[in-house]
Parts: C-alpha cells; structure tokens; sequence
C-alpha cells in the first residue's frame, strides 16, 4: 500500500478536493440565485441554460479526476443529443436527461463532502507527519515536546529520547493510508452512483454493446462465408472440374481409337479411370472442408478422433458430451479444433497436443492445448480471429492465452441454447 501511486493519489486528491467543492458551491449558489431571480426578464433564461452547460462541464471533469485519482472509470450516463446544428433542440435535449440534474445534485453536496474529507486527511496525515519527524522538531525546537494519547503522555527532550515518538508515526502511517483508501472508496462509490449511468441505463448500454458486437461479427462471418464461397468455386474450377474435363477428353479418344487401336484405347481409358479417382478424392477433401460427413453421421467424438488421427504430433482427445449438441454448435467446436491442430502443424513445433470437449451448464466448452512455443495472437484476418467471429455469431467467445515459451490454449464456450 505504501508503494502504491493509488494511495497517494487518492491522498492528493482528498487534500486538495475542498477547493473544488468550494468553487462550485459559490458559483452554483450564486449563479443559480442570480438566474432565478432574473427569470421575470429574459436574462435569466440564457444565463440559467449557461450554468446547466457549465455543471454538465464540471461533472465531466469530475469524472476524470475521480478516474485520475481513484483508478476509476465512470462511463457517460448522457442520453444522445438531437442531430443538428441547433442550440435551442440541444439545450431541451440536456434539460429533459436526467443525468444533467444529478450532475447537479453530486456538485451541490460535493462542498460539505470534500471539507469533511479534507478536515479527516489533514487531521490523520498532519499528526503523523508530526509523530514521524518529531526528532527534527525536537532538534530544532530545542525546548523538548510532550506527546500524549488519552491517558498516556510521553515527554521527549532531546531528539534520541523522541525516536520511540516515530516508530508510533509508523503505526499512524499505516492507520493513515487505510483511512485514505476508505475515503477514497466511499467517495467514488458516491461519485459512481451519482455521475454514473443508473442500472437501467447500464443494462441498456451492456445490451447495445452485445449487439454492436453480434453485429460486427455476424458481418464479419458473412464476409468469411463468401470467401469460403468463391474459395470453393475456385478449387472446383481449377481441380475436379479440369479433372473431369480431362476425364471426357480421355474417354473420347478412347472410343475414337477403339477398333483401329484397342492397345491404345484401353491405356487411355485407365487414365480416365486415373482422372476419375483423382477428381473423386479431390471432391471428397472438398466436401470434407465444408461439413465432414462423419460429423453429421456419428457426431463431434469420431470427427475429433479423425482429426487427431491425421494431425502431425500425438493428440489427446476428450469428449464428455451427455447429448449431441445442437448441429451450429457442433461445426463451430469442430471447425476450431481441425483450425487450432492446423496451427499447430504448421506453427508451434509442439511435440503433444490436447482436446477437450465437455459439457458445462448450458455452455460446451472447446480447449485445445499444445505444449509449443506460444505467441500466437489473434490477429484481424487470421485464422484464429476467424474463429472468435464464428464463435460469436451463436453468441459463444473464444480466449487465445499464449504466452511465449508456451503453453498455448485456446478455449471456446459456446452456448447451447440462444
């Protein structure tokens, strides 16, 4: 606590907030009297719509000294202000937001709260400023000094008798960081309820986040998905489709070549034969990148064997699964498992690797860990954002925690149920 800069922030702050809650004490007090009674006229109605501006400002800056010397972050309670240019629509807007009359109440009271807080920090920080250097005050004093606490009274006379005098400034240092600290936890706790948003508006923005979230990374996904498209009208294109014209070019020749050359016909035909097993694997790896059968057949514990199977290091699987979970559920925890073994052939020079898949509360768990290198960043455009996007568009999250030397995991909750 000592070595802490919030402690000593914290002290500041309360030492000197009384000038502040003084300031706005008089210039509420008198501007807000001042606008009122000229409300008979004119005047006071600009004059009463510049110190609403003027609070909202002081709340603002309040937010962030309470940011600056707590550590923390009060979000914005202010409803969006009307579209335009016009000062009288932006004015009505503030006026009608409750957030603009509670900024108004926590300045009110913010002069009485600061002096007691400046009176408790100058009383606990003042006595044990004088107990810690009362060897210096005696030196200099030269008279001696008298300390007592209740009952008991210490007189030191010279600054070797006063030392046991600081070593009890020690325990008031101590007694004067938690009193700093209470202080400032109460006070910002009052700062959050006050300058912050209520629990509605909190529920609302939380709600607004989530969905700009969803949002982003449903579009995200799209994006993903006609990749994903031309990818496999171009491998279809460029590989099965040549194949198969190749195959039909074969087969012409053949039966072009039949009665006058049967030798080279049927040479021909086994090259079309050739061809067509070709374009069958290269058809089935393609349907496999897209939905493996087995997935669909028999479910996420052969499919994640499968894949343990053909990865290039030892791969442990689990799957604790009491029943198959939704189709959506199951190609994500699929596709992150067959993306993260990837990643580990080709990137983490991991000698074992590990899969688990279980069941927990309404959520299904994914981690896949190897014991590599580490370092591996979700980046924008990579594989593993790719799969944080698939994830959230059924409202799941994926972590990446790889530390450099290893271990990388990487979890995936996904919900069952949305």
């Amino acid at each position: 606590m000592l070595r802490s800069s919030l402690t000593w922030r914290s002290a500041i702050y309360l030492a000197v907030s009384g000038a502040f809650g003084l300031g706005w004490f008089i210039a509420l007090t008198v501007g807000l009297a001042l606008s009122l009674s000229l409300l008979i006229i004119w005047v006071g109605l600009p004059m009463l719509a510049l110190m609403m501006v003027a609070w909202r400002f002081g709340a603002v800056l309040e937010r962030q000294l309470v940011r600056a010397a707590f550590g923390v972050k009060i979000a914005s309670p202010y409803r969006r202000l009307p579209e335009g240019r016009n000062p009288l629509t932006k004015l009505k807007g503030m006026a009608g937001d409750p957030a603009t009359w509670k900024d108004l109440g926590y300045l009110a009271v913010l002069f009485p709260i600061t002096l007691v807080e400046f009176v408790v920090s100058v009383t606990v920080w003042g006595a044990t400023g004088m107990l810690l250097f009362m060897p210096v005050i005696v030196a200099v004093d030269g008279s001696g000094a008298e300390v007592g606490v209740g009952f008991v009274s210490y007189w030191a006379g010279n600054p070797l008798e006063a030392l046991p005098i600081s070593v009890g400034g020690l325990f008031f240092l101590v007694l004067a960081m938690y009193v700093t600290r209470i202080m400032a936890i109460g006070h910002s706790a009052f700062a959050g309820l006050m300058l912050g948003p209520s629990p509605s508006q909190k529920e609302n923005l939380e709600l607004r986040q989530r969905t700009e979230h969803l949002r982003a990374s449903r579009a995200r996904g799209v994006d993903a998905a006609e990749f994903e498209r031309r990818r496999i009208e171009r491998d279809l294109h460029d590989g099965a489709q040549q194949r198969l014209l190749a195959v039909a070019m074969d087969i012409g020749r053949a039966r072009a070549k039949l009665d006058e050359d049967p030798e080279g016909a049927r040479a021909l035909i086994e090259q079309a034969h050739d061809g067509t097993k070709e374009a069958i694997s290269e058809l089935r790896d393609l349907a496999r990148g897209i939905y493996p059968a087995i997935l669909t057949d028999r479910g996420l514990d052969p499919a994640l064997s499968g894949l343990a199977g053909r990865a290039p290091v030892p791969v442990e699987v689990e799957v604790d699964l009491p029943e198959r979970p939704p189709a959506a559920v199951e190609s994500i925890a699929y596709f992150i498992v067959a993306e993260s073994l990837a990643n580990i052939a080709k990137y983490a020079r991991a000698t074992r690797a590990s899969v688990r898949v279980v069941r927990e509360d309404r959520w299904v768990v994914v981690e896949v860990i190897d014991n590599g290198m580490g370092g591996a960043v979700a980046r924008p455009g990579g594989g593993l954002a790719g799969l944080a996007d698939r994830a959230a568009t059924i409202d799941g999250m994926l972590i990446v925690d790889s530390p450099s030397g290893g271990p990388t995991i990487i979890r995936a909750d996904l919900p069952c149920t949305w």
